[in-house]
């Protein structure tokens, strides 16, 4: 179980968090709902050390096992699209990247660059990266508007993905039918970030 107490986090004089707490489960899909700019990031960031807290704490997710997918794509435009799968296995398997392309909706662009993918393309190509490192590391995956430019069916076909890892999962999303296919969802306002409904499913 992930518990988050009292994290306090701030960028100059604007107070992101300020003391927030929360409980969530080490299991499913866990929807973080809420508007642009409420703070869902900063939370983010801060669980993987990319953010210091100046007070509070968090226990549960171990941030070097933890893998965070970007609001941005940060794809490499010099690398294909499957040395992208390739380039975050513990040992170079094509049959493995395939098969998580194929998952991505993208047969036939193994050997595609990211300038010559459409945004949703490369959307789906930096989640399923994200998911194949996950599964490498078995720890927490956090995912930041994960589903960005990518229309709903696929969108229901990643998200069997993301449950089939069985690994627990923090998802930012302020799409209703993103948040629809979460396990359960905590509604979040701010800055700075509060919880306005408790986690339900």
């Amino acid at each position: 179980m992930l518990e988050i107490r009292e994290l306090t986090v701030s960028y100059g004089e604007k107070l992101v968090l300020d003391r927030f707490s929360l409980t969530v489960p080490a299991e499913g899909v866990t929807a973080l709902a809420g508007p642009s700019g409420c703070g869902k990031t900063t939370l983010l960031r801060t669980l993987t050390g990319l953010e210091r807290p100046s007070s509070g704490a968090f226990t549960g997710l171990e941030p070097s096992e933890a893998v965070l997918l970007f609001q941005e794509n940060r794809l490499f435009p010099w690398r294909t699209a499957e040395q992208h799968i390739t380039d975050v296995l513990p040992r170079p398997d094509r049959e493995t990247a395939r098969r998580w392309l194929a998952a991505a909706g993208l047969e036939g662009e193994e050997g595609t660059y990211p300038a010559a993918l459409s945004g949703g393309m490369a959307r789906r190509l930096a989640l399923v990266r994200a998911l194949v490192l996950a599964e490498v590391r078995r720890g927490w995956v956090l995912l930041d508007e994960p589903f960005a430019g990518v229309d709903p069916a696929r969108t229901e076909s990643l998200m069997e993905a993301v449950y089939g890892l069985g690994l627990p999962v923090l998802l930012c999303a302020h799409e209703a039918h993103t948040v629809a296919l979460a396990t359960r969802r905590v509604d979040l306002d701010g800055p700075p970030l509060r919880v306005i409904a408790e986690p339900r499913a």
